[in-house]
């Protein structure tokens, strides 16, 4: 019995030793965990969790598994559908054409782009990310602004992320083309 107590004395000391002899955080630790974990993040260039791209409304609403808002309007392929608890659609909402998922859409900080791109970030930081992949265009109604295009490392969906004048990131979206590239939306 002494011997197991001994053994536990021992091991409490070492975990003990081992906390006091860890390298203290970096003074700019802050810093180095300002980009978000982007394993962390549900979004993907396939979809977003378990939705992907291609799915028909009914396969898409069963992998969702809550209430959506949203629905096609008469005479309009084209629409969008946002959870329940979404309060402005331009914060989240998913797209859908001709029957099927395309598309979602992200302008709120509390979503992480695939890679770790995210609202608020600047353009350099998001060339950074992506490295050459990243091409830019002017932004259509934004004088400075641009869209910063990623194609999907596999596949034929790909990232947009808005900038405004200065250079920040806005929103973003993920999606097949040529959706992925529509400016208004479904406008």
């Amino acid at each position: 019995m002494r011997s197991v107590f001994f053994a536990v004395a021992l091991l409490l000391a070492a975990c003990g030793r081992a906390d006091r002899t860890a390298e203290p955080a970096p003074a700019n630790a802050a810093t180095a965990t300002a980009v978000p974990d982007a394993a962390a993040t549900m979004a993907r260039y396939d979809g977003y969790g378990d939705l992907r791209f291609g799915m028909d409304e009914a396969a898409f609403a069963t992998a969702w598994g809550g209430a959506l808002n949203g629905a096609a309007q008469a005479g309009s392929s084209c629409f969008y559908k946002m959870p329940k608890w979404v309060k402005h659609p331009a914060d989240f909402a998913f797209m859908f054409e001709g029957g099927r998922f395309v598309r979602y859409d992200v302008g709120t900080t509390k979503e992480t782009a695939p890679g770790g791109g995210r609202v608020g970030m600047d353009a350099a930081r998001v060339r950074a990310l992506y490295g050459e992949r990243v091409t830019s265009q002017p932004h259509k109604y934004v004088a400075g602004a641009s869209y910063l295009r990623i194609a999907a490392p596999q596949g034929d969906s790909a990232l947009v992320f808005e900038t405004d004048a200065q250079g920040r990131v806005t929103r973003w979206r993920v999606g097949v083309p040529p959706q992925v590239d529509y400016v208004e939306g479904c406008g």
